[in-house]
């Protein structure tokens, strides 16, 4: 199975893929899914062979930091190793800013061990997002 990841500016693949899995599958309120940050984020998507949207990402700044979120791979893409893939491309687009000295991210609490196995660690309180718990992680670049 051949994937290809890449900067897009189609945001509205992205949001109809963050749709499918967020609020669709998980059931975030479709008014906390859609915010300002999507027109100053750069999105990447994730594609099957057929051109088929299999998961998005979005990177922002936020002075030093660099702020990924909105990660999410279709059900029938999990396990592959694209969540992985997609992370990748993050900090690879982050590492190339040299004011970014570190990435941070919202991390739903079951996929805490998949983040800490991409080198980041969990910081602060847990808190509620989407009706989902979280906890931040950061890592160095």
């Amino acid at each position: 199975m051949t994937v290809s990841i890449s900067k897009t500016t189609d945001i509205d693949a992205c949001l109809a893929l963050r749709f499918e899995v967020f609020v669709h599958e998980q059931k975030v309120p479709v008014e906390e899914e859609v915010d300002d940050l999507d027109p100053v984020s750069v999105h990447f998507l994730a594609q099957d062979e057929e051109g088929k949207g299999i998961g998005t990402a979005r990177v922002y700044e936020v002075g030093h930091i660099g702020k990924i979120g909105r990660v999410c791979v279709t059900k029938s893409h999990r396990g592959t190793g694209l969540g992985k893939r997609l992370i990748e491309a993050c900090l690879e687009d982050l590492r190339a800013r040299p004011h970014i000295t570190q990435a941070k991210l919202g991390a739903q609490n079951h996929a805490i061990a998949f983040y800490e196995g991409l080198g980041f660690t969990v910081i602060g309180d847990e808190y509620m997002d989407g009706g989902i718990p979280h906890h931040d992680m950061v890592r160095a670049l």
